[in-house]
């Protein structure tokens, strides 16, 4: 895909929102991105990287969900795709995968990359309590800045952005 306002020279990339089951629910992961990362440091995130040589999103998506989790993705049914979004500060263009595994993967993050991983309940994205709003100052001046709170983890930017569109399939 290319975006008209940058030209077709920003950065591709997949993320992935991995759906999986634990204790009659359905989680996905976030990951809290180490502070040595290239890009977005600090942050959460969903899994995901630059995509390589002519692979697809969804191959981008996978290889780096396994290489960033340690995850096996046998068994891995993907459902779609959801509105590829351009990130200015990175000149990234993103491309997210929604997809499942009928269970829990066993996972060994990747520790330069990922600090912290992130059990995310389907149901608290899908809770209007955990969509809040903040307000932070940028090149002097304030803006509103919608993010999801989970249990005191805001998920804010192209990842809050993201989670939006996919809980917006559920609201009837």
């Amino acid at each position: 895909m290319t975006y008209p306002d940058v030209g077709g020279d920003c950065l591709q990339a997949g993320v992935l929102l991995l759906l999986f089951p634990r204790r009659g629910r359905l989680f996905f992961y976030l990951t809290k991105r180490t502070e040595t990362v290239l890009h977005h440091r600090g942050q959460v995130s969903l899994p995901g990287g630059e995509r390589h040589g002519s692979e697809t999103p969804v191959q981008t998506a996978l290889r780096e969900t396994n290489e960033e989790l340690g995850v096996s993705l046998a068994g891995v049914s993907v459902l779609g795709r959801l509105t590829p979004l351009y990130i200015p500060p990175s000149n990234f263009c993103i491309h997210p995968v929604v997809a499942s595994v009928p269970r829990p993967p066993a996972c060994r993050p990747h520790a330069e990359e990922v600090a912290e991983l992130i059990e995310a309940p389907l149901l608290r994205l899908l809770d209007p309590s955990a969509s809040r709003r903040e307000c932070r100052k940028f090149r002097g001046r304030q803006f509103e800045i919608p993010y999801y709170d989970f249990d005191g983890c805001k998920v804010w930017g192209a990842t809050a952005m993201v989670l939006a569109e996919f809980a917006a399939l559920f609201d009837p």
